[in-house]
């Protein structure tokens, strides 16, 4: 009698069925932490570039309204400065009287009243040789050691960016098999490919992941992971995890130019003028008020110092300084014994 055949087991067993869910979880929240990386770098990136083009413009407009004005300040400071410079070395003065006059020249400049210009003094020549060895020594071993410092982190750097460079290269390769436009017949699909390859060439030499990734996403139709073998989800999973670390290092990036055009000069200046337009304030007319009070500042030091070179004054007079170097002396120190006695201190001068 033959013996019945046994019926043949096609279910999947649960060991390899449990291992393709967690794989397909796994693929799942990989997947969306790579998407909601590429949201987050094209809303940072939109941000810096909107950030940098108000930059631009807020620098353009005060460029035309006060670039004319800031002119006329810095004709009058070269004008103070040839001013000392034609007293300190035309006129036949004393060793004190000399320094009485450098003294004014520098307060003048550390207040911030006039530019700071380097004032050449007489030095003595034994002095410097003497300290001369031993800062050349220490010199050579802060150096030796920077150096060496500065050499490991670079290397590691480099590493690092030729990693990136590689793994992007490779996005782009990929990306480029597919879009080429000699892969298509028709002439429309054509054209799309060659536009699509300007943007892939853009992102390329940006070195740009997300752009890469956003032009793969917005052309390609997505893969369906439960579909996968359990080797595509871990293949799949691989790739996500490189290319997320990239994303992150990316995102990164842009968050620190963000915060390093937001700390410029120019960075500051947006700042205050939004600041300063929320408050109803026009800035650029702030920046007129302030320009004019400088400028006024400007000329009474000029005339200041062009009576003392046309012997209108005294040197008792002179070393006094201005008016304006007075106050501002007087302002200073105010602030400094508030500081220390946190409370507002009034200066009386006798």
């Amino acid at each position: 009698m033959p013996r019945k055949k046994q019926p043949s087991h096609t279910s999947t067993p649960s060991s390899i069925t449990l291992a393709l869910s967690e794989q397909r979880l796994r693929a799942d929240a990989l997947d969306k932490e790579h998407q909601w990386l590429l949201k987050q770098i094209k809303k940072k990136r939109t941000e810096l570039h909107n950030f940098v083009e108000q930059m631009r413009s807020v620098a353009t407009q005060i460029f035309h309204h006060i670039e004319p004005e800031f002119q006329k300040v810095t004709k009058i400071d070269r004008e103070i400065h040839a001013l000392f410079n034609e007293i300190l070395n035309t006129r036949k003065l004393g060793q004190k009287t000399k320094q009485d006059i450098l003294a004014v020249y520098r307060s003048l400049q550390f207040s911030g009243l006039i530019s700071a210009k380097p004032i050449e003094e007489e030095t003595d020549p034994e002095l410097d040789q003497l300290f001369e060895p031993d800062e050349q020594e220490n010199d050579f071993s802060q150096n030796s050691t920077s150096s060496d410092r500065q050499s490991h982190t670079h290397l590691e750097q480099e590493t690092t960016r030729t990693e990136e460079s590689r793994k992007i290269r490779q996005t782009f390769l990929r990306l480029a098999e597919i879009f080429h436009p000699d892969k298509v017949t028709d002439s429309e699909s054509q054209m799309r490919h060659t536009e699509i390859m300007k943007e892939l060439n853009r992102a390329y030499q940006e070195n740009d992941l997300a752009k890469l990734l956003e032009i793969e996403k917005q052309h390609l139709t997505g893969e369906d992971i439960d579909s996968f073998s359990e080797d595509d989800l871990t293949r799949q999973c691989h790739i996500l995890e490189q290319q997320n670390s990239l994303l992150k290092k990316q995102y990164e990036n842009l968050k620190q130019e963000l915060r390093l055009a937001k700390n410029t000069p120019e960075g500051a200046l947006v700042s205050d003028y939004r600041q300063a337009t929320k408050l109803g304030i026009d800035p650029l007319q702030q920046m007129l008020a302030q320009t004019e009070k400088e400028m006024k500042i400007m000329v009474e030091i000029r005339n200041f110092v062009k009576d003392f070179r046309d012997k209108k004054m005294t040197i008792k007079e002179f070393i006094k300084g201005p008016d304006c170097l007075t106050e501002m002396s007087q302002t200073m120190r105010a602030k400094l014994l508030e500081e220390i006695f946190g409370i507002p201190v009034t200066i009386i001068d006798f």
